[in-house]
């Protein structure tokens, strides 16, 4: 597959997954990101990050370099820009309390978190468990009973300390007619209302910005990914992406670990 001459691309959007295609292999935005941040601005294009992660973690991340990013949240279901929501979709709480009492129930190593718009929720509280949570959740409450959280819960997300696409998917696949059952992570699986997802929340932002498919760019490299990858005609699959995404994606990127993302950008913009 021919890559485009992307100088003369009229991209507008820049939508970018984190974790295995924008953070390095140490789990770090690369320090050449910032300056490029500069020229985007500088061209009115608007960078996205995309991700599973909560809005009060991707804001850490970016820090005052995120100032008028667009934030696509929680797998799609929370879309933030300067603090003010874009976009959401709350779940019920019934179903809420249905997956929390059916993942108690299982009999392999899993942790349950609540992701609420004003925090993230756990009521298991080890030290192996919430050290997995804390590398996603900059705001997260330990609380006694999940079933007792009040705040509008946007996602659950479970996690398998052993593998999420083997195990814990295929557990909570009773819910997969009525909602969103995603393999976000080796280890992660998210329940979410039906139809949301990033290439959803994607598509809305073009909507209210007037920009087209043809004018966006996405990357990403894991199976919550892929819907992402249908909104943005210049979609790119990293190195190390699930075969999925690379099935689904019209180009290639650089890994993570060679900072593909920041490299296809500067042959946007031009050394």
């Amino acid at each position: 597959m021919s890559a485009p001459v992307l100088t003369s691309l009229d991209i507008r959007l820049i939508a970018v997954d984190m974790d295995g295609t924008l953070l390095d292999e140490h789990g770090r935005v690369p320090e050449d990101l910032w300056p490029l941040l500069d020229r985007l601005r500088e061209r009115g294009i608007l960078f996205a990050p995309s991700s599973g992660r909560q809005y009060a973690t991707l804001r850490r991340e970016f820090g005052g370099h995120g100032d008028d990013m667009v934030f696509i949240a929680e797998n799609g279901t929370y879309v933030v820009r300067d603090d003010e929501e874009l976009s959401s979709d709350v779940m019920d709480r019934s179903v809420v309390r249905e997956v929390v009492a059916l993942a108690r129930t299982l009999t392999h190593d899993v942790g349950v978190v609540l992701c609420g718009k004003r925090s993230a929720y756990i009521e298991r509280t080890d030290e192996a468990f919430r050290a997995e949570a804390d590398r996603y959740y900059a705001r997260l409450d330990e609380v006694a009973d999940l079933d007792e959280v009040e705040d509008d819960i946007l996602k659950i997300a479970v996690f398998d300390f052993a593998d999420a696409e083997t195990t814990t998917a295929p557990a909570l696949a009773a819910f997969a007619d009525s909602h969103q059952v995603v393999v976000s992570g080796a280890r992660w699986v998210d329940i979410m209302n039906p139809g949301v997802n990033k290439g959803r929340a994607l598509r809305r932002l073009q909507e209210a910005l007037g920009i087209t498919a043809a004018q966006t760019m996405a990357f990403g490299d894991y199976l919550n990914d892929l819907e992402m990858m249908d909104a943005a005609e210049h979609s790119y699959a990293m190195a190390n992406a699930h075969a999925d995404v690379v099935a689904r994606a019209r180009h290639r990127a650089p890994s993570n670990r060679e900072h593909g993302v920041i490299r296809v950008i500067e042959g946007l913009l031009g050394r």
